[in-house]
């Protein structure tokens, strides 16, 4: 049995696709026969969750049977998710089940386990700093996450203030427009300045959820506070040498907007590994699908061969930066057998390449 008011939870973000798998999750045993309430999941911490239901926000724990479920999926909890609580004897909340989400992005650590980044949300503000924070190679990083998955990536170059005049701002969105794939909305704006706010009012409607991506220091909490209108996320000064923060947001944390819409604000991300295959890739990677038709070898690899359009066509670093992003997917998409035999293969070679050198060095 379930207990949620859909007009209450719109605000929330709930749509009527999540409403219809909330209450098939709920007819299932044993949700069937417990009193169960819908709620979004809004802050994640390392043993609780704080929960909202519309109207009041409650603390809660995750049943170790759903904890166990998601650990063997490779998969958890993230900030936006929609749950089933249900109150025990004692009065406190339990989450049950998670209701399967619309959207869900995922990164990767350095070791290839998957870590969720946030759920359930309609548009990513991938927000980039126009002083030392500028960095294209990362951006296209940020866009591997986002395309693909259903969700609007909008770009927002924050700081608009540090550059001298408009024609540098004007180099500075050439240069990613003329990079990145067509399409992609872009915005510039001083983070601070309530303008910023107006900007993105066409993402900020009744009902929507968006959330900030970006590096530490590059204005995420600082759009966050301005979005809102008010001093709710704490921020940081950066450093002058790199333009890098402090880690001022340490948890994802779901607001919602005096026009009724949510906006979730997300630690800093310095180093990001997308969990994206190779079509993902791909999709950020427009341009160099459409000139590889071109290259004089149809299954050209865009590096050595001669004739290749792509290497013509598209700028050296960002090619470099699209066959990094595709050994990684590769990689991560690969089975157990066969990572252990591409190390059995690097190996090899290794040792054939020890072999000569040691066959150079002994005398004739």
């Amino acid at each position: 049995m379930i207990d949620f008011d859909f007009e209450r939870l719109r605000s929330m973000g709930l749509t009527p696709a999540l409403a219809s798998r909330a209450t098939a999750c709920a007819s299932e045993p044993p949700l069937a026969e417990l009193a169960c309430r819908l709620m979004r999941l809004t802050v994640l911490h390392r043993e609780t969750l704080r929960l909202h239901d519309g109207e009041s926000e409650i603390s809660a724990r995750v049943m170790p049977r759903l904890a166990r479920t998601l650990f063997d999926a490779e998969d958890s909890l993230a900030a936006g998710d929609w749950v089933l609580c249900v109150l025990d004897a004692h009065g406190a909340a339990w989450v049950h089940e998670r209701v399967p989400p619309s959207t869900h992005l995922v990164r990767r650590d350095a070791d290839g386990r998957r870590h969720p980044v946030v759920s359930n949300i309609d548009t990513a503000l991938l927000v980039m700093g126009l002083d030392d924070d500028f960095n294209p190679r990362r951006l296209e990083r940020f866009l591997a996450l986002v395309q693909g998955s259903g969700v609007q990536p909008v770009i927002v170059l924050s700081k608009a203030d540090t550059l001298a005049d408009a024609r540098a701002l004007f180099c500075r969105m050439q240069e990613l427009r003329e990079r990145l794939p067509s399409g992609v909305e872009m915005v510039a704006v001083d983070a601070r300045d309530p303008e910023a706010a107006a900007c993105l009012a066409g993402h900020t409607l009744p009902g929507r959820t968006l959330a900030l991506l970006g590096t530490s220091g590059a204005g995420k909490s600082t759009l966050t506070n301005t979005l809102l209108g008010e001093l709710r996320q704490d921020t940081g000064a950066v450093r002058e040498s790199d333009g890098r923060g402090q880690h001022t947001t340490t948890a994802r944390s779901l607001f919602r907007l005096p026009g009724g819409a949510c906006v979730i604000d997300t630690p800093g991300l310095r180093a990001l590994r997308p969990d994206a295959d190779e079509a993902r890739v791909a999709a950020t990677f427009a341009d160099v699908a459409a000139l590889a038709a071109q290259c004089r070898f149809r299954n050209c690899t865009h590096r050595e061969e001669p004739g290749c359009a792509v290497r013509e066509g598209v700028e050296n670093d960002r090619l470099r930066n699209y066959h990094k992003l595709l050994r990684e997917a590769r990689r991560d998409t690969m089975s157990a057998l066969e990572r252990q035999r591409q190390v059995a293969q690097w190996k090899a070679r290794g040792r054939a390449g020890s072999a000569r050198a040691k066959a150079k060095r002994e005398p004739t």
